[in-house]
């Protein structure tokens, strides 16, 4: 039994080490102890799950609520307006399948599969774009826009309209200052009240369109639901894509033999994405979940309502799940990650998310042959939490 100290006495993991590379850190603390009460930057206690087999049984188990009237410390989150907190992410069993019927009517295999031709002309634009510069900054000409204009488009959210969103949920992903947070979640719940009343006036093709025209046996989604949906989908559609594609690049340019192959035989490029997702994806920890009942994970008893964090980056570098796991191969075997969710929590976007990364990867290495960072590796900047790492810029050469 982990004793009970007081929270201004727990281990504090996220130090600057930590922040510039995680996953020693990960290692360690997986070695000594399946789960750890530590505390988080702020000096609130958690519970940090580290090892593979725990991460995986705890998001599927349903006595770990997303729901933060669970929280026996009152915990908040980003204080987020009805408007904006009534989604996927922060709902249990029944009102979310509820929610995720409706949400699958509008989000089908076919609507996706139908984009494929727009998402590869939308990558083709920002590659012209790049090839025009001779590189530059692949972020912001590349990785940073192109979910901007799949999302964008799917919602049929205003081209102008779409980097303010993005900065703003930056923001409040990453603040500075508490009052960004503040700042970005009031422009986010104006825009997107406004987005979703000038649609319901005039209903196209969209996919929020189609949201607000679903039935599921005649209840419609509430006006909270609904906004709180399009927040979902904008955030979720474009914040971990973008960052993956970044990524992504960085790391296979940093394996060239893997490179290689795959210029050679496009069809590893589909293997290749979903070991990025393993060893590249920026969500560090999953959602927290709070303990509706007292609770054992990996031998540690842990009391309802207390704050659990299933550590997503530290279960993906397990080697009782992984062998060599702090390397990338593309022709690793087990491949089943945990970077899209799993269970009831799987992420309704991940058939578009793989395809923009497929695509986006595929046309730059096509294209490209002599693509390479203009900078060595260990001199890109990172955006760090505890939460997510996420690259601020990747200066590319093209030659």
């Amino acid at each position: 039994m982990i004793p009970l100290l007081p929270a201004g006495h727990l281990p504090q993991p996220f130090d600057a080490a930590f922040l510039d590379n995680p996953y020693p850190r990960y290692a360690q603390l997986r070695e000594e102890a399946a789960v750890h009460r530590v505390a988080l930057p702020d000096g609130s206690p958690i519970w940090l799950v580290l090892r593979e087999e725990d991460v995986r049984a705890g998001l599927t188990d349903t006595r770990l609520s997303v729901n933060k009237a669970h929280s026996g410390t009152g915990y908040k989150g980003f204080s987020l307006p009805p408007a904006l907190d009534a989604n996927l992410l922060n709902i249990d069993p029944d009102d979310h399948q509820r929610l995720r019927r409706l949400v699958s009517k509008a989000f089908t295999a076919r609507r996706v599969e139908g984009m494929r031709g727009s998402v590869q002309a939308a990558v083709d634009r920002l590659a012209d774009d790049l090839a025009g510069q001779g590189g530059g900054d692949l972020v912001s000409t590349f990785s940073l826009p192109l979910p901007l204009m799949v999302i964008g488009d799917l919602l049929a959210v205003p081209e102008a309209d779409r980097r303010r969103f993005s900065t703003w949920v930056s923001n409040m992903l990453t603040p500075e200052s508490p009052r960004q947070i503040k700042d970005a979640v009031e422009n986010i719940h104006a825009f997107l009240l406004d987005l979703v009343a000038t649609r319901r006036r005039a209903l196209g093709n969209d996919m929020l369109s189609a949201l607000i025209a679903v039935r599921d046996e005649g209840d419609q989604l509430t006006e909270d639901e609904l906004v709180s949906l399009a927040f979902l989908l904008l955030m979720a559609g474009s914040e971990n894509t973008q960052h993956l594609i970044s990524a992504g690049l960085v790391t296979l340019l940093q394996h060239p033999d893997q490179v290689a192959e795959l210029r050679a035989d496009p069809s590893l490029l589909s293997e290749a994405v979903e070991e990025l997702l393993r060893y590249a994806h920026p969500n560090q920890m999953a959602i927290r979940r709070f303990p509706t009942e007292p609770i054992e994970i990996g031998g540690t008893q842990i009391p309802a309502g207390d704050t659990v964090m299933l550590c997503l980056a530290s279960a993906h570098r397990d080697p009782a799940r992984y062998p060599s796991p702090d390397e990338f191969d593309i022709h690793r075997q087990d491949k089943a990650h945990l970077a899209l969710g799993q269970g009831m929590h799987y992420c309704l976007g991940a058939p578009l998310a793989r395809m923009e990364i497929q695509i986006a990867l595929h046309t730059l290495l096509r294209r490209f042959p002599q693509l390479d960072l203009a900078v060595p590796p260990e001199q890109l900047p990172w955006r760090v939490s505890f939460r997510s790492r996420a690259l601020k810029a990747v200066p590319i050469t093209l030659r």
